[in-house]
């Protein structure tokens, strides 16, 4: 090969790479003006999909989650957050950041996907309920069978407009929704799932443990939220 000849290609390899990386950039999100500490409220950059809570009373204490709906270990910690949700009602707010891995699981995305559609539709937090309960039944699905199963979730919790919530899933304002709730919890320096932010706060890994452990009622988690109240 001639010097010119390898001029000219050096010169398409460099406009190649340089497209590359400013096509990886196009839609990365940027939060860093963000707290990501406070509720985030629908915007262009979350797809106009607010922060999703379990009350919106001004509360002393706002507990979120960062979760991937496929996670074992988010599904473990389920029933005792959703016990501590239950029994701190109108005391403390609840938030629920998608956070999937999807490297790791091939379908927590679509999962997430399938919760901001419901809840387009007002079933956002069946949705999630009907996820983690059944969380054994979706993760190993191919991409087919996995949207059928959602959609019957879907079905069998009263959500209407099934056309509208399949079409939602795939959306682009969903997908804005998830990426930008990733963009935070990357911002919060999160590394694993489940992640709990408290007031703030990355929550300790012994107090996470007690929500994670199969059988516990979280009594390390309940503790810290306990003190901030007072």
């Amino acid at each position: 090969m001639s010097k010119k000849t390898w001029i000219i290609f050096a010169v398409i390899c460099a406009v190649v790479l340089g497209g590359l990386i400013v096509l990886s950039q196009k839609d990365k999100v940027n939060v860093a003006s963000v707290d990501q500490s406070q509720l985030q409220v629908a915007a262009p950059a979350n797809g106009n999909i607010a922060d999703h809570v379990t009350d919106l009373a001004k509360s002393k204490v706002t507990l979120i989650e960062y979760g991937d709906f496929q996670c074992p270990y988010c599904g473990q910690a389920y029933p005792a957050v959703k016990k501590i949700t239950t029994d701190y009602a109108s005391k403390i707010t609840f938030v629920f950041r998608n956070y999937p891995l999807s490297t790791l699981h091939p379908n927590a995305k679509a999962a997430a996907a399938a919760a901001e559609a419901a809840g387009l539709q007002g079933k956002y937090w069946e949705m999630h309920d009907q996820l983690y309960l059944s969380q054994n039944e979706w993760s190993t699905l191919s991409t087919d069978d996995r949207t059928n199963k959602f959609t019957d979730y879907a079905k069998a919790l009263g959500i209407k407009d099934l056309s509208k919530f399949k079409t939602d899933m795939a959306a682009d304002n969903v997908n804005k929704k998830i990426d930008f709730d990733l963009a935070l919890g990357n911002k919060f320096g999160v590394t694993g799932t489940p992640t709990f932010e408290l007031n703030g706060t990355k929550v300790s890994d012994d107090v996470a443990s007690s929500v994670i452990s199969t059988g516990s009622d979280g009594a390390a988690m309940r503790s810290a939220i306990d003190t901030l109240l007072k």
